[in-house]
């Protein structure tokens, strides 16, 4: 079949790409021009002018066409602003997983569609399986999952360190259908190994771990940029409601967050709430950051048409953290209420809550 590709200039697509053209597949390589800031030419992020060109020289030493798709505009839109709008907001959000939902999938579908592909590829470390439908399922507990004919089920990378299900919980039914993700069935060390041994430029090329629009990691440097009127001081102050000190713009903090606070105290202190409205960091103990229940907006279901609750479920709050026992109940329409088990570190409202049900991805949504 014709593949399309996403290649980031990372060892992961590259060799993903490897790996399609090895099964047979007239594999065509697609990097995006996401950023006008041409400063990060020579950091490691993705989609950089540097790593653009390292997939224009992988896609050449591997035999298969390379195009470069400029998405500056909708990146701006759907993935920038978004980025900023909820840091001045006091929320936490995940660019990776807007530019999935906005940009990713959706440009690399409409190239396969001007060129004839058949279907779609990226890096990630995920898996799809395709199942029959079995129709209504599981009464109990107040249960009740509704099945079309067919669906197509997203899963875990089988590797627990590089598994990347998390941030794909956005994908939809029809985009599931025509992606491959070669490497699903691999751990990191394979695919280096798989470099090493075709010689590829990147095949030790560090991870980047940094946003890619922001390339240093300074966030809140970067939303001062964009919107300087956005970032004002105000007040910290502690769970009773005195004041503790000052903080530089709600830009600068997130849920969680110990260290920079810049006050005085005896014992360890987190950020425990941000309010917008009146421009305040609440701060407190540890405790006073973990959290039992939180809502969820926004959802997508994936793996499932729908889901009538409650429901006993694995949910993970951030793409680093383990999934946790919880149960989710349906408040109106639009939410659902997570109950854990136990009391979860600092969930992070912007932040997505990601549902499993062992190794499959129901859906999520994001923490209000």
């Amino acid at each position: 079949m014709k593949v399309i590709i996403a290649m980031s200039g990372g060892v992961d697509s590259s060799v993903a790409a490897y790996l399609l053209k090895k099964e047979g597949h007239d594999v065509i390589g697609l990097s995006y021009e996401l950023w006008d800031r041409r400063d990060l030419a020579s950091s490691n992020v993705c989609c950089s002018v540097e790593t653009i060109e390292l997939a224009r020289s992988v896609a050449e030493a591997l035999g298969v066409k390379h195009y470069t798709v400029d998405v500056r505009d909708a990146f701006y839109t759907h993935v920038i602003e978004a980025f900023c709008e909820s840091y001045m907001q006091g929320r936490t959000p995940n660019p990776c997983i807007l530019c999935n939902k906005y940009i990713k999938f959706d440009f690399l579908l409409r190239k396969a569609r001007e060129l004839g592909a058949d279907l779609v590829a990226t890096g990630h470390y995920a898996r799809i399986e395709k199942k029959p439908g079995q129709g209504p399922r599981g009464e109990g507990q107040g249960e009740k999952i509704r099945s079309t004919e067919e669906r197509f089920l997203l899963k875990k990378g089988i590797d627990p360190k590089k598994d990347q299900s998390y941030v794909l919980y956005v994908m939809k039914q029809e985009e599931l259908a025509k992606t491959l993700f070669p490497l699903g069935g691999m751990n990191k060390d394979e695919t280096r190994k798989i470099a090493m041994e075709l010689g590829l430029v990147n095949a030790l090329r560090a991870e980047s771990q940094e946003i890619c629009f922001v390339g240093d990691d300074r966030y809140a440097n970067f939303i001062r940029d964009f919107s300087p009127e956005s970032v004002q001081p105000g007040r910290i102050i502690d769970i009773t409601g005195k004041t503790v000190g000052t903080h530089r713009g709600i830009a600068f903090y997130t849920i969680g967050q110990r260290k920079g606070l810049g006050i005085a105290s005896l014992t360890p202190c987190y950020v425990a709430g941000i309010n917008r409205e009146s421009n305040t960091i609440v701060v407190g103990s540890r405790d006073n950051a973990m959290k039992k229940s939180i809502y969820v907006k926004s959802l997508n279901w994936v793996s499932v048409e729908s889901l009538e609750v409650p429901r006993k479920v694995h949910t993970k709050i951030r793409s680093t953290m383990k999934e946790a026992p919880s149960t989710v109940s349906l408040r109106d329409n639009e939410r659902l209420q997570v109950e854990f088990d136990e009391a979860q570190w600092a969930p992070a409202p912007g932040q997505s809550a990601v549902f499993y049900d062992g190794d499959v991805v129901l859906g999520g949504g994001i923490i209000e």
